[in-house]
């Protein structure tokens, strides 16, 4: 398919990534693209969606994998997928002889082999440089539901549904396939509901994702929902404040370097050092700058905070808060030089089983099958704003009677963005600055003179 033709698909589809940010995917097809990769690395423990959908649709997922390939002219599509995932492994191997472009490349067991520029490291041996874009390397990524909703997007179907995996403390932990908009404690109850009285609810894993109320709606960036206890340790990391993190730092951090010995970027050569940048912080000393600019280079994967420390401290989220201050103050990422990889960066990796161990998530590390049965909501809040980019602009008003799939957020032809559908057929009984509200619409049946009555 013509990439154009294919560009207008994808932005009218509403097709964004699906595993990470949510970057529109029309927007990732460029010129200078020779190698294309399915990132299945699914590295975040407990989430599962990705492997269960290559493993229950992989013919859909490679031909929207191969057409992104063709669009792009790029030479060969790779699988990046992880062999314990065997199910997925075996159903890729029935279907992969069908596209003649497409190799598989077994990633290591580690965290985080999910990252994007870990990633192309680990499937090509290709480093991208420091704030540089995979397209620099002629590379370009995809997650396992982007593909497949790539797939339904050349057959008319457009985004309305996220496969997103519920574990924690629930009764029986699942994969759904979920209309957005539908809430986080609908969907727990989908699972069993919950197994004890006092629960927290984390949207993502239990290494990036956040603290959230039970009434967050279900995005098109959500890939799982954690229901964990108040005193876990991964929900007392989220807990705590800014200015108690600095306190820590600076009576507990001894500039051993292990958060920096251990960045899956910094061992890659970019110049983000955790380390440097927690003595900056303690001791607020202007002539530390590089390593606060250079906290533009963090990836967020949260090893510092949630492995490596010996002293419990927080690096990734006083690192993130930075980021978001330099950010808004207008300050652009330095121009900065990428070092060759480290001699260390075998003995360095994350193996998946210790990473589970250390964050106690052993007793949480069971299956979560997948169902696909239709999931019935009678109202859902659709957020305006779930991609990167331009906020799509609202084309029904309250009153509208709407069907699954049609269009009720419009792209700006000229800017960053993509179309947003409904889930559900039904009414639109709000229309606001950041959300649509959309409920089932109430048909009466009505009585027949002389009908017969239960009463």
């Amino acid at each position: 398919m013509d990439v154009r033709e294919l560009k207008a698909k994808l932005k009218e589809a509403g097709v964004v990534g699906a595993g990470g940010a949510g970057f529109p995917t029309y927007a990732k097809l460029g010129e200078g693209i020779d190698t294309v990769i399915l990132n299945c690395a699914e590295c975040e423990p407990l989430l599962k969606p990705h492997r269960l959908l290559l493993s229950k649709h992989p013919g859909e997922v490679l031909e929207g994998l191969d057409t992104l390939r063709q669009s792009v002219g790029a030479k060969k599509a790779i699988v990046g997928i992880k062999p314990s995932y065997k199910e997925a492994v075996s159903a890729l191997k029935s279907n992969i002889d069908e596209f003649e472009n497409i190799e598989i490349s077994y990633l290591p067991e580690i965290y985080p082999a999910g990252d994007e520029i870990v990633l192309i490291y680990e499937t090509t041996g290709r480093v991208v440089a420091a704030g540089a874009l995979p397209i620099s390397v002629g590379v370009c990524v995809f997650n396992v539901e982007t593909a497949y909703n790539v797939y339904g997007a050349l057959r008319g179907e457009n985004v309305t549904h996220k496969y997103v995996t519920i574990a924690g403390e629930v009764k029986k932990p699942c994969t759904l396939r979920l209309p957005l908009g539908m809430s986080f404690e609908e969907a727990v109850s989908l699972a069993g509901g919950l197994t004890c009285d006092d629960v927290i609810y984390i949207s993502g894993g239990p290494m990036t994702g956040s603290i959230v109320s039970a009434n967050k709606r279900i995005g098109k960036t959500t890939n799982a929902i954690l229901v964990m206890p108040p005193d876990h340790n991964i929900v007392n990391k989220r807990r705590v404040k800014s200015s108690v993190s600095i306190n820590r730092a600076m009576s507990a951090c001894c500039q051993c370097r292990m958060c920096t010995d251990m960045c899956p970027r910094n061992l890659l050569g970019h110049p983000i050092e955790p380390h440097s940048f927690m003595l900056a912080a303690k001791n607020e000393d202007a002539k530390l700058v590089d390593a606060v600019l250079n906290t533009a280079f963090c990836s967020g994967c949260g090893i510092c905070e949630m492995f490596a420390c010996p002293q419990g401290l927080s690096p990734r989220t006083l690192i993130g808060e930075c980021k978001a201050e330099l950010r808004a103050a207008g300050v652009k990422p330095p121009k900065a030089e990428t070092k060759p990889v480290s001699e260390t960066r075998d003995y360095a990796r994350i193996p998946m089983s210790r990473l589970i161990s250390r964050l106690d998530l052993t007793r949480y590390n069971v299956d979560a099958p997948l169902s696909e049965a239709h999931v019935d909501v009678k109202k859902v809040k659709i957020a305006l704003s779930q991609s990167i980019g331009a906020v799509p602009s609202v084309v029904v008003k309250v009153g509208d009677s709407v069907k699954v799939g049609q269009c009720v957020a419009k792209a700006d032809e000229d800017k960053l963005s993509v179309n947003l559908h409904s889930p559900i057929d039904g009414v639109v009984t709000k229309v606001k600055e950041k959300f649509i509200v959309i409920e089932k619409s109430s048909v009466k049946k009505e009585e027949k003179v002389g009908e017969p009555t239960n009463e």
